[in-house]
């Protein structure tokens, strides 16, 4: 993060990854920093989110996800949804897909080399699924759903990152 704002490419490279960039990928985003912010402040990581595609571009999360993640002492409200470009996949050192529909339409405009950073999210997690479910169309107790999968992901994913990168001494 500290490497975004100097200008420089950061040491490693995160993105979430759902269908219009309003629910989980931002959840997963919001979640993520949280978690680096809170236990390896100095891990130099790159993290944001993107949609496979443009219904949202431009627009804040969900007000469910905004309100589910608040529960829990995250803010969302700074996010804005943007689509997945090209240059992403060089980009990024990780693109994590929320589910295997997302995750199949990336394959698909990937270039070959950067394929295998395409990956599932909840590889990272020890949940019985690899998908993280779309709390679009459901209730409140779909978006606290998201925030369980998504957190118990986000703690796997840091301690992979801890394994490969260490953090920056002061």
């Amino acid at each position: 993060m500290e490497a975004e704002r100097a200008g420089k490419a950061p040491g490693f490279s995160v993105l979430f990854v759902c269908m219009g960039n309003i629910c989980r990928s931002p959840t997963a985003e919001g979640v993520f920093r949280s978690l680096v912010r809170e236990r390896a402040p100095g891990l130099d990581v790159e993290i944001d989110s993107a949609g496979t595609h443009d219904y949202h571009v431009g627009d804040p999360p969900d007000r469910r996800s905004i309100d589910a993640a608040a529960r829990r002492g995250i803010d969302l409200r700074g996010l804005r949804a943007r689509v997945v470009e090209e240059a992403d996949f060089e980009r990024f050192d990780l693109i994590l897909a929320m589910d295997r529909l997302n995750h199949a339409t990336l394959l698909d405009r990937s270039p070959v080399r950067y394929q295998d950073r395409v990956r599932l999210f909840l590889e990272f997690a020890a949940a019985d699924t690899l998908e993280v479910p779309d709390p679009y169309y459901g209730g409140a107790p779909g978006f606290d759903e998201v925030l369980d999968l998504v957190e118990e992901a986000s703690q796997g994913l840091l301690a992979h990152l801890l394994q490969i990168k260490r953090p920056r001494q002061a």
